[in-house]
Formats: C-alpha cells, structure tokens, sequence
C-alpha cells in the first residue's frame, strides 16, 4: 500500500530485530519518535513479542505506551498496556513437550515463564534472553506444571541444525518456533501466534481488516505479516519472512522500521 492517503490504524511491532536492535540492546531515538508519531495520530500501537511480560514492560516504558494492550509470549501472554495487568493466559502441558525436545535436541537447556516473577531454567540463560530471575529446577520440576511458553536452547550448535532437526516435527499440544540468529526453539499452546490473537483484538475493537499493519523480522513473525492488511518484513529477515510480507524495509540497524512507518506517520 503506497497510498499515502491510507493510514493503519492496529499497527502491531515486533521488538527484538524490528524495534530494538539486538546488537546494542536498545530502541534508537529515530524509531521511539516514529512510534510516538503513530500513537499521536491515533493508532493503536501493539507491541508483539515473545518476550515475557516483564520482558515487555522496559518496552512498553521506553515507547511510552499508556493504552492498549501488548502480546507477550508470541501471543499466550496479554497484558493491558498501561497497568500490565495480565488479561488473558493461554496454557500447555510441558512435560511431553519437554519429552520430545530432549530426544531431538540432547544436552538442550529449557525455560519455562512463571508470569510475572521470571522463568524455572535447568541452566542459567543470558539476561538479555531472558528477562527476570531465574530459578534452577529439574527437569521434572519444569514440566510439573501448565505454562504459557517453554524455551530450549541448544547451545553449542547451528540454528540451521535446530531447523533441521525439528523439521516435520509435531509438538504435542503445542505450536513452535525456530530463531534464525540463535539455536533456540520457543514453544507456546497449540494455535496460539502473534497473528491469531492480533485478529481476536481488531475483532474485539472494531478495527477494519484493512486498516492492520504489522512489522517483523522472525519466524514467530510469519502469520502476524500475512495477517496484517500491510506486512513489513526488517532488512535483515530471512527469505521466509520476507516471502510472508507485502514490502522489505531498511534493517533494524539503519531504523527501517522508521523508514516504514514515516510513509504514514510523518
């Protein structure tokens, strides 16, 4: 859509390798005030993430979203925007999950999210992956109980060998995803993604199918780009995200996500 006439108005964002850039850990002062322009224009901004919600809320600080709602965990998560109340939780039974994982991926580290407090690990992960304390457990210990996201990592290998190791594969109550940048698989409940529940919210609020954009640069961004009216894949995406979008932008490193949105929202 080159129209500068049309605007979105449900614009939902990816953070990590669309809002912030993974090599320095920040939002730069170009894409914060392209966000701020959008807002001010009265769209309503969603941060999409699979990040947790305490791993959304410096986010959410940093943008200065105060209305709305955020995705947390790929979309098991929401949580109200201003308060980060937690709204809505959708739930799998990680034990046979974790079952298969450890077969096809031997000596992987897990993490399950404890909304709100941080994440069980069977081995320490680094901060900027995941937010919050983390608690050492066992195996069993992890997989006792229902959570909204579990994480393998596996260290020591490709993310092209995780690719291949889990192509085909059928997590059992669950839907997954693959990082392209490192060998980490993300796990939520079955038919949960960043676009199925971006389609529950416009629904929700009246939001013209058409009038949605989203942008994203990861495998857990695929069906949030074919969802959206206007899909922008980062620079830096792999070819399978870029196939899902409707336009490739600058990378995240040059503000494209900036670039994207100043066509609107100048």
């Amino acid at each position: 859509m080159s129209d500068t006439a049309w605007k979105p108005r449900l614009v939902a964002l990816d953070v990590d390798g669309t809002l912030l850039d993974p090599a320095t850990q920040t939002v730069s002062d170009v894409v914060r005030s392209a966000v701020r322009r959008a807002v001010d224009a009265g769209a309503q901004v969603v941060v999409a993430t699979g990040r947790s919600v305490l791993g959304t809320a410096p986010i959410l600080d940093e943008l200065g979203l105060t209305s709305g709602v955020a995705l947390c965990s790929n979309g098991a998560v929401v949580a109200d925007a201003a308060t980060r109340e937690v709204l809505s939780v959708q739930t799998f039974d990680p034990a046979p999950v974790v079952a298969e994982l450890t077969t096809r991926l031997p000596g992987a580290s897990f993490a399950v999210e404890q909304i709100g407090t941080g994440s069980l690990v069977t081995s320490k992960f680094r901060e900027h992956q995941l937010h919050g304390p983390q608690q050492l457990a066992s195996l069993d210990e992890l997989a006792a109980e229902p959570v909204p996201r579990l994480i393998a990592s596996w260290d020591e290998h490709d993310p092209a060998e995780v690719l291949a190791v889990l192509d085909g594969a059928a997590l059992p109550g669950c839907t997954f995803t693959i990082d392209h940048y490192e060998p980490w698989v993300t796990v939520v409940p079955r038919g949960v993604t960043k676009g199925a529940v971006l389609e529950k919210i416009r629904a929700e609020q009246g939001i013209p199918a058409e009038d949605t954009f989203a942008a994203g640069d990861g495998d857990n961004d695929v069906q949030m780009l074919r969802w959206a009216a206007h899909g922008v894949a980062m620079g830096q995406a792999p070819e399978i995200v870029r196939a899902a979008a409707d336009e490739v932008t600058g990378p995240v490193a040059e503000d494209g996500l900036a670039t994207a949105l100043d066509r609107w929202f100048r």
